[in-house]
């Protein structure tokens, strides 16, 4: 499929998912909202009224605490039904991303090791990783710096007005640990294939990099190591290509999904905070795209139009993952050298999410800001620099951006269940997010192979 189609068929099939979307909540989806809304409400009214017992002994208390009980189980009962009757969309974009994951360790493993043992001398694995990690140190930095300016700035939380919560409540999400230990299972691989198995990127990289280096250093013993894991490379470029084609059928069915079970109505409810973090995400594009500009000049707008596709691919999608195949090629398309490519690309996917790290900044004060709670400029350089730190070890978390401010709020006394509010939209936001990812890492890739004088015109 020719990539101005592929471009037409994901815009078409994410204008039509919308749309299905919204006649499917209409007409199949909306009544089960209603009663989970409304178990959700009587679940709320319950737990008023058990705050104002003091004996938990009571025949009030015991009634209250069994009607909860029931108004849960109603509640989780409609959620599994809802999800049943949008699995007929949701299996279309489930089947393409097992497919990308199907592609991605194996495509990062033997285009890295074939990138490192082209360069060849460990110094300048360590030079190009140097300036990669450069540039991803300060647009991580610039991501959390612009998000906490915006959100100051627009001031999103004011209009919610929110009570503080009884500390009892909380939400489902597992905090992220500042721990020193976590970050090191990320990073270091026990095992290679549990790693290949998990999906876990950092760790292939981890691996990839000893055994390039490695293949490189025994000489021409290790020249056919590099042929066969070159040519499998393309084999598996060659399957990238193949399972494109699904990508606007995926679109629809992500996006049908999405509104369905959401509705049209959840983008009024929180149109001031979705408009503006948006409107925040293209500034930081304005941001990426200048950055680019100064190194490569006038080619960084040729390589924003080269990505589109995967930048949509990622938005629809709601994970940048689903794009890799897609930008690696677009990348050696545009003129990046494929060991440059190799090398930086996955790093990227694990070091440089600045569409995270925004968001990272952008929610925590938006939610100190719905509780009326004041941070001074100190503490939101603190939280900043905390954000920093922790979201480097969380590649491949599910709901990474939520795990890492639920883990950040308890450290200034934002309160947990505020998460509430972020659960139902971030899919919604994850979108913008995935795509502001994959721009990021595109710009830093190629700005790395100029750099390097890899990039031909």
């Amino acid at each position: 499929m020719q990539r101005s189609k592929l471009t037409m068929y994901i815009f078409v099939a994410l204008v039509l998912g919308v749309i299905a979307g919204y006649i499917y909540n209409a007409t199949v989806i909306n009544n089960i909202n209603t009663k989970i809304s409304a178990a959700e409400a009587n679940i709320k009214s319950i737990d008023g009224q058990i705050l104002l017992i003091k004996d938990s002994t009571t025949a009030n208390y015991k009634a209250l605490k069994a009607e909860r009980t029931t108004q849960v189980k109603l509640r989780k009962e409609s959620d599994t039904a809802r999800e049943d009757k949008l699995v007929g969309f949701t299996v279309l974009s489930d089947i393409f991303l097992r497919l990308i994951k199907m592609i991605v360790a194996p495509l990062v493993f033997t285009t890295l090791v074939v990138g490192v043992a082209k360069v060849g001398d460990i110094k300048a694995v360590g030079r190009i990783g140097g300036k990669t990690l450069l540039w991803f140190l300060s647009a991580t930095l610039i991501s959390l710096l612009l998000g906490m300016i915006l959100v100051n700035f627009f001031e999103p939380g004011k209009a919610m007005h929110l009570p503080l919560p009884d500390s009892n409540l909380t939400t489902d999400i597992k905090k992220s640990a500042l721990s020193l230990r976590d970050f090191i299972g990320h990073v270091f691989p026990k095992s290679f294939t549990e790693a290949m198995a998990n999906n876990e990127i950092l760790q292939i990289v981890v691996f990839s990099l000893f055994f390039g280096v490695a293949t490189a250093a025994i000489g021409e013993k290790g020249e056919v190591v590099i042929k066969a894991l070159d040519a499998i490379s393309h084999v598996i470029l060659k399957i990238t290509g193949y399972v494109m084609q699904l990508a606007p059928l995926a679109v629809f069915g992500a996006i049908t999904a999405i509104i369905a079970k959401q509705g049209l109505g959840i983008l009024s409810t929180y149109a001031i905070f979705i408009g503006e973090f948006y409107f925040s995400l293209v500034i930081l594009w304005m941001v990426i795209i200048f950055a680019g500009f100064v190194v490569l000049k006038k080619r960084a707008f040729n390589l924003v139009s080269n990505i589109k596709d995967a930048m949509l691919i990622a938005f629809s999608t709601s994970t940048s993952e689903a794009a890799y195949p897609k930008v690696l090629l677009e990348l050696e398309r545009f003129g990046c050298n494929n060991k440059i490519v190799s090398f930086v690309l996955p790093l990227g996917y694990s070091f440089n999410l600045d569409g995270s790290m925004m968001y990272m900044t952008f929610a925590s004060l938006f939610l100190a800001q719905s509780y009326n709670i004041h941070l001074s400029f100190e503490q939101q350089i603190t939280m900043l620099l905390i954000l920093m730190i922790t979201s480097k070890g969380i590649a491949g978390v599910p709901r990474a951006s939520l795990v890492v401010i639920a883990g950040t709020m308890s450290l200034f006394n934002i309160p947990e269940a505020g998460l509430a509010l972020l659960i139902g939209i971030d899919p919604l936001l994850d979108m913008g997010r995935s795509a502001t990812n994959v721009l990021g890492n595109a710009m830093a890739t190629a700005v790395v192979s100029k750099w390097e004088g890899e990039l031909k015109h």
